[in-house]
């Protein structure tokens, strides 16, 4: 599967160099989230690439949620467990979990297929910033620090009515961001489509620590930073 470029095998245990992380944030999902830089103090694995992992090792079951427990750093030996069970357990060597997996129902297995979702989730998913999750923070009236932003993917859900599709493609539903003192938690739904067929729905969720009243200068300036960092990378690579 495509994911083999992204992490390596050692002892039984998947292994993610931070060049690996960054290669995947930033050119399979277009996430340029500054915590996935490989020089980053406080780098951490894409989210993304953890859930990708699970759909590539454990197929994808009509109902999924996936809760992150803690952000995996450079080359941190983790455990697939090889299991039927309900529930997973992602953890290291010392048995610190990293990832809560839940999931129910039939199993699609299809490699086409569930490379298919995972290429149109993480497309979604590293769109979010700055095009869905700017406008929320404006909406509600306030932002992140922009000299330490923090943006951590917390878990994410997803319910089909069955996993007997072709094409999955995921279609952007209204977002919901609830604001408490210096946090936030972003609902980012989706809708999954097979052709005309709505065949299941789901959703992200964020939280978004730091926040202050916003300021419409210092954000604009700090998402066209953003943004000229990304396609000057992604012209690199064409």
């Amino acid at each position: 599967m495509f994911l083999k470029d992204f992490y390596d095998l050692q002892d039984g245990h998947v292994c993610i160099t931070a060049h690996q992380a960054s290669t995947f944030a930033k050119e399979v999902a277009h996430d340029f989230n500054p915590l996935h830089d490989e020089d980053a103090k406080r780098f951490c694995v894409p989210g993304d690439l953890l859930f990708s992992l699970v759909l590539e090792k454990y197929g994808l079951s009509e109902n999924m949620h996936f809760v992150f427990a803690g952000m995996v750093g450079d080359s941190i030996p983790l455990n697939f467990p090889e299991t039927d069970d309900e529930q997973i357990e992602v953890t290291d060597a010392q048995g610190k979990s990293y990832l809560h997996i839940e999931r129910s129902g039939a199993v699609q297995t299809d490699a086409t297929v569930i490379e298919t979702l995972i290429r149109d989730y993480v497309a979604f998913s590293g769109q979010n910033f700055p095009y869905v999750l700017v406008p929320l923070l404006d909406k509600e009236q306030v932002m992140f620090n922009i000299d330490r932003p923090l943006v951590i993917y917390e878990s994410m859900t997803l319910n089909f009515n069955h996993v007997n599709f072709k094409n999955p493609q995921l279609k952007t539903l209204e977002p919901i961001m609830e604001v408490n003192g210096k946090r936030a938690t972003a609902y980012l739904h989706f809708q999954i489509v097979d052709g005309e067929e709505v065949v299941g729905n789901g959703f992200k969720k964020l939280a978004v620590g730091g926040l202050r009243p916003y300021e419409a200068q210092p954000l604009q300036d700090f998402v066209d930073e953003y943004l000229a960092r990304k396609h000057n990378y992604l012209a690199q690579l064409a």
